[in-house]
């Protein structure tokens, strides 16, 4: 008969408080997009009340606060690249300043147009603008899920995996009571850490938590039976059996979104290098058609 040391309570609770700080990470994400939308929804709603025009002096110097503004996201490349800006604090810092910058100035300069293009010139440098900002917010989602590294990535499935006992080194797992848990699991982790690596599997891997989340239902319900048999055997109160689901499904949980980190972090790592290739020329067209949109203004 299973023992006590083979429930899911015998586990401390770190991995729920890794499954917390993994919610609040996607948290921050839809907030900051959010924030996005909202922003871009105030300044077109800013602009329609008509209080400015491009032309005049507010629009003016509206354009010319968003073009210091932009020059100025350079500033974190240059901190980046060149030794002799490493002194100057931190890169997370430059990065902050580099997203805000990012934000603040192609909204000022939305606002300067009044979401308008009057000329071929202007017409070029917003668009330009707008996809260079577009990918911006594109590449600040790939380096977030970059950033942790494959190593960092591989080595929290690997503790999960001991806690559990699913790993080739244990003899008794902590699902053992429920073996079809156990194989929806260990199957999951072999078709998707597997060693095809091909673009299809690429692809798929992108809808991978979707995928996660639907053998997490399959475990979820597969999971009470056998569960509340070993409770009927180790004669646990109803408080006892709720507490050992919500642990037990927690883990489940972590574990598949361990997997599913470790799948994924190729499939980012491979678009974050395809990004770069696609955005440096978006900003140097935006440097040029920017320069042509200026020397306009001031000779017309």
């Amino acid at each position: 008969m299973p023992s006590a040391d083979s429930t899911i309570a015998a586990l401390p609770a770190q991995p729920r408080k890794r499954m917390a700080t993994s919610r609040s990470g996607a948290g921050a994400d839809l907030l900051l997009y959010a924030l996005i939308a909202g922003l871009v929804a105030g300044a077109w709603a800013f602009s329609r009340r008509g209080y400015f025009a491009a032309g005049d002096d507010i629009g003016y110097w509206l354009g010319v606060a968003g073009g210091v503004m932009m020059l100025l996201l350079f500033s974190y490349p240059l901190r980046k690249h060149f030794k002799s800006f490493h002194r100057w604090g931190k890169v997370k810092w430059w990065l902050l300043v580099h997203m805000v910058l990012g934000i603040g100035g192609p909204l000022l300069i939305l606002v300067h147009s009044t979401f308008r293009v009057g000329s071929v010139n202007a017409a070029v440098a917003l668009y330009s603008m707008l996809i260079v900002a577009g990918s911006g917010v594109i590449g600040r989602f790939l380096y977030v899920r970059v950033n942790g590294g494959l190593h960092g990535q591989a080595q929290s499935l690997r503790q999960l995996q001991a806690r559990l006992g699913l790993n080739q080194a244990a003899s008794h797992s902590k699902l053992a009571f429920a073996p079809e848990v156990e194989a929806r699991l260990q199957a999951f982790e072999a078709r998707e850490l597997g060693p095809d690596q091909s673009l299809l599997t690429a692809t798929r891997q992108l809808l991978l938590p979707l995928q996660a989340w639907w053998t997490y239902r399959e475990c979820k319900a597969l999971l009470k039976a056998p569960l509340a048999a070993l409770g009927e055997q180790l004669g646990w109160r109803p408080s006892d059996l709720a507490k050992q689901q919500r642990l037990a499904r927690g883990l489940i949980l972590q574990y598949l979104r361990g997997v599913v980190g470790v799948a994924q972090f190729s499939v980012y790592a491979r678009l974050f290098a395809l990004w770069h290739v696609a955005h440096v020329p978006f900003v140097y067209l935006l440097i040029i058609s920017a320069i042509a949109h200026v020397i306009a203004v001031h000779a017309y």
